[in-house]
């Protein structure tokens, strides 16, 4: 589905099903140099089970026109006016990583449009080493490979290598050189830098007033489930209902336990404000 916003498109997957902005709408944000597809299993089930939804690619990522936005603050912004292209009131949103910086923000700044929100593979602040600023900068397939090893707890995670010809590693890595390849240059860079430079989390945090779900991978090697303690306090002290999930899994909680995540996701989804 392609929303016009302002005259520029803007990709949202669907889960298989028209988008019907008349049902609970469920919006789910990538991580950097991530696109859609990254919510495959997840967005189908939920647009089977009662729910429109927009999975998004953002700006410059996939098939979302660009140019990318440099700050958190500017695509929370962005997935506000997305809202408004679609006509949809309020919503659920979750987001991985770098969605989850912009989900946060938007559910602190725009209160009356976030019904819900889930935080996955999460850290506040989401500090980014220089290590991988500058292979990111400089030397951006080396930055996939790290990203790459750094985002999986296993070699062949069960159930999501089911089969021969189907790789964990090999479709995150394929899917990171496509994004970049279709994107600007130093897409990687500006996420990253995004990320890093996001300074406002825990005070973002302390103006949400809506039900909060955080999950982290166990095994996570890129936002530990320490990394999210000081949010998910933040969080508590507004007086928030915030429920904590962590999973076998690093930090591609999707597609290492897809069926895990769907659960916390749905479950939370679905239980009564």
């Amino acid at each position: 589905m392609i929303l016009d916003m302002n005259g520029t498109p803007v990709y949202a997957y669907t889960g298989g099903k028209a988008f019907d902005a008349t049902r609970p709408t469920a919006v789910f944000i990538h991580g950097a140099e991530h696109d859609h597809s990254v919510w495959a299993l997840q967005t189908r089930y939920f647009a089977h089970h009662g729910f429109g939804v927009l999975a998004l690619d953002l700006p410059g990522h996939g098939r979302s026109a660009g140019p990318a936005l440099r700050d958190i603050a500017s695509l929370a912004d962005w997935l506000i006016g997305v809202l408004d292209a679609a006509r949809v009131d309020r919503a659920l949103v979750v987001g991985h990583s770098m969605g989850s910086l912009i989900a946060l923000d938007a559910a602190a700044r725009y209160p009356a449009r976030v019904a819900k929100l889930a935080l996955l593979a999460t850290a506040v602040p989401m500090t980014v080493s220089d290590a991988l600023l500058d292979a990111a900068r400089d030397r951006e397939p080396q930055a996939i490979e790290m990203v790459n090893q750094w985002s999986h707890s296993t070699i062949a995670a069960k159930p999501s290598s089911p089969a021969p010809g189907f790789w964990l590693h090999g479709v995150n890595q394929r899917l990171m050189e496509r994004v970049s390849a279709r994107g600007e240059g130093l897409l990687f860079y500006t996420d990253f830098s995004a990320c890093n430079a996001y300074m406002d989390g825990l005070e973002r945090a302390a103006a949400v007033r809506c039900p909060v779900l955080v999950v982290s991978g166990r095994n996570d090697m890129m936002t530990p489930p320490k990394a999210a303690r000081a949010l998910v306090d933040a969080l508590v002290n507004t007086g928030a209902a915030v429920d904590t999930v962590t999973l076998d899994a690093g930090h591609a909680l999707m597609t290492e336990q897809p069926d895990a995540t769907l659960d916390a996701l749905f479950g939370f989804a679905i239980r009564p404000e």
